[in-house]
């Protein structure tokens, strides 16, 4: 395939190869499985460069197979065959540009799953609504690309929306697009809560933070949590559970809470908001460790004017802007359907992958 030389060395193909091809040799020692710490390190790597080398043998099987065919039509003169050709090649295409994200997300976590946080600001009532639409906006985007998105953790407001929510978003890659996401999320509308129908401002904020697996130890002192539980908490009906299935998990040298109320089974929902505190605890670790606050989540700012990432628009005009790429969408109902690939394109092609912080 043309140019095929050019983007895998530009993708670092060859190297991955070759690390893949040394890592098979080491599975068939015989000595292999002596020291297990160390084998499923090396299956675990075998099994994420297999993921990774595949959709790229794919993408060059599918245009050398479509550049013969194109080949053929050519000399038979046959344009009978060229919207199907031209539908492939378009599948080709997007299956690359998909790909050339991935090889932007370089950060250590990037590949994992996310665990997304919203909740309101500035705004009252209005910001509550705003953030159960950004929930919303996210859950769809998860189904787009087939993500699993759980709800942990949710506050209803008292009038309308919700005060806070936890969700774990799972899917290949989910933290290294959602960290894209990451900030303040600012709302122009005309206000549904209003009488007199003025136009109002709501502020939301979206934090993300990658999954933590088991391959990462994060040592955690039973004696050093305060475990509740209680009724689970919701608008109403039939989903709300009559037993006190909810856990919230307190951990008290560092003040970090986590609550889960997604399952029935309060052991279930014991086993995720200990897996959440992991998490939260080895971000909260690492960045003491680094001593820099920006190096994940950004400067912490207020939930209102001039701290906003993405503006969303739908009175006097409609219109999405991005305020760090300046990237513009007029159709804002499609981008509050989940629509927003364009927007974490764009972030992670200007700031290239990492576990950095907001920009």
């Amino acid at each position: 395939m043309p140019g095929s030389v050019s983007w895998a060395i530009a993708f670092d193909l060859p190297r991955k190869r070759e690390e893949l091809n040394q890592l098979r040799e080491r599975l068939n020692q015989p000595n292999f499985w002596m020291t297990e710490g160390d084998a499923q390190a090396v299956v675990r790597k075998v099994s994420e460069l297999q993921s990774e080398l595949e959709p790229w043998d794919g993408i060059e099987r599918k245009a050398r197979e479509l550049m013969a065919f194109a080949q053929l039509a050519v000399e038979e003169d046959d344009e009978s065959i060229n919207e199907e050709l031209e539908a492939e090649l378009v599948s080709i295409k997007g299956e690359f540009e998909e790909l050339e994200m991935r090889a932007l997300l370089s950060g250590e976590h990037d590949g994992k799953n996310a665990i997304l946080s919203i909740n309101p600001g500035a705004g009252g009532v209005d910001a509550m609504d705003w953030a159960e639409m950004l929930a919303r906006m996210y859950r769809m985007w998860a189904q787009r690309r087939g993500y699993e998105f759980r709800v942990i953790e949710i506050l209803p407001g008292e009038q309308a929306g919700i005060k806070s929510l936890t969700a774990l978003v799972k899917g290949p890659y989910a933290y290294g697009y959602l960290k894209a996401e990451r900030g303040v999320h600012r709302l122009v509308r005309i206000s549904p809560f209003d009488f007199n129908r003025r136009r109002h401002t709501s502020f939301a904020s979206v934090d993300v933070i990658p999954e933590i697996g088991e391959e990462i130890k994060v040592e955690i002192n039973p004696e050093e949590l305060r475990i509740e539980t209680f009724r689970a908490s919701g608008h109403g009906g039939q989903h709300v559970n009559t037993t006190d299935s909810a856990v919230r998990i307190t951990h008290i040298p560092t003040g970090i809470v986590v609550t889960c109320q997604a399952e029935r089974s309060q052991l279930r929902n014991r086993q995720i908001a200990m897996e959440v505190l992991r998490s939260r605890l080895y971000e909260y670790e690492r960045r003491k460790r680094l001593e820099e606050i920006e190096r994940l989540r950004g400067e912490r700012k207020e939930i209102s004017f001039g701290s906003q990432i993405r503006s969303y628009v739908l009175h006097p005009y409609t219109l999405v802007k991005d305020h760090r790429t300046g990237v513009e969408r007029t159709n804002v109902e499609a981008v509050l359907d989940g629509e927003i690939d364009e927007f974490i394109s764009a972030y992670l092609r200007a700031y290239g992958g990492g576990d950095d912080g907001q920009r």
